[in-house]
């Protein structure tokens, strides 16, 4: 049985861990040929030795435009040409005020999770118009639409994210080249302990308890796997979405539906506080009619 990227070549950046990792598996089992982009060389060579000679490893600063163009240009060398990128390397940053923030640490934050977007992107242009065309796929978040999910740097990166999406969308069309946001919710990785400042295995640690805890923070009660993410990025990645493009695809469980009182009945709303009821009672405006 073909598989739905069988033929494609793809870059995949933040590989070796989390959502990088899980898509990185599902485009090779897919049929895709597959550059691993990460700095963490170990689990990158770890996984170059599963897939053998479908996928390569290749160590990649995201920050660092040379190395951003040096991982496109591994995919042309080793695979002759490039049809899908998936720009997902990332770090949370810290949970700090806005009066504490340094700006050092907010320009850390724009060049890990946005210039190294528009870095991938750029490079990529030239490969995927030789091959007729592409698809990219760049990792957006909840924290782009509004307050309240992720630190303010990471949150402000991601917005940015989103929008550049639509633009490189629109003026890359006439290459045929596709360019789509995926937009996690709550997914159970490693990036929530890393904001909080915890080395690695415990962040791991974190990741697992968020897994078998988190099923009621969303309307839909599981929590978000880097699967889930990885998924989403598959059909965007696929023939299957040749007439998706601009798009954002929200990944979230029905996170951002709207406030926790629209889906959970035990949670007061608004007018229930105003008008003194209890959690779980209907509200009906006063006096009925319209």
């Amino acid at each position: 049985m073909a598989g739905r990227l069988d033929g494609k070549v793809a870059v995949v950046t933040g590989a070796a861990s989390g959502i990088g990792l899980a898509t990185a598996e599902r485009f090779v089992a897919e049929g895709a040929l597959v550059v691993a982009g990460d700095v963490q060389d170990e689990n990158g060579a770890m996984l170059e030795r599963r897939f053998g000679g479908r996928l390569v490893y290749q160590r990649c600063d995201v920050t660092d435009d040379a190395a951003v163009q040096a991982l496109i240009g591994r995919a042309v060398d080793a695979f002759g040409g490039l049809d899908v990128l998936f720009n997902n390397a990332g770090a949370a940053g810290g949970l700090v005020p806005l009066a504490e923030l340094e700006i050092e640490a907010f320009d850390q934050m724009v060049a890990v999770l946005l210039r190294s977007v528009v870095s991938g992107t750029r490079h990529a242009i030239a490969p995927m118009k030789a091959r007729g065309g592409g698809s990219i796929i760049n990792t957006a978040s909840v924290a782009a639409l509004s307050a309240g999910w992720a630190p303010i740097a990471y949150s402000t990166a991601k917005g940015a994210v989103l929008h550049f999406s639509r633009l490189a969308a629109a003026e890359l069309s006439r290459e045929n080249i596709r360019v789509n946001a995926v937009l996690p919710g709550l997914i159970a990785t490693s990036i929530f302990g890393s904001a909080l400042g915890m080395p690695r295995e415990q962040a791991d640690q974190l990741a697992a308890m968020i897994a078998a805890g988190a099923t009621t923070a969303q309307p839909i009660p599981k929590a978000g796997m880097p699967e889930d993410i990885a998924n989403a990025v598959l059909f965007l990645a696929s023939d299957e979405a040749r007439f998706v493009s601009g798009a954002q695809v929200l990944v979230d469980g029905g996170l951002t539906t709207g406030p926790r009182h629209s889906w959970d009945p035990m949670e007061p709303g608004p007018m229930h506080r105003i008008f003194g009821l209890p959690a779980g009672q209907p509200f009906a405006p006063p006096g009925g009619g319209a």
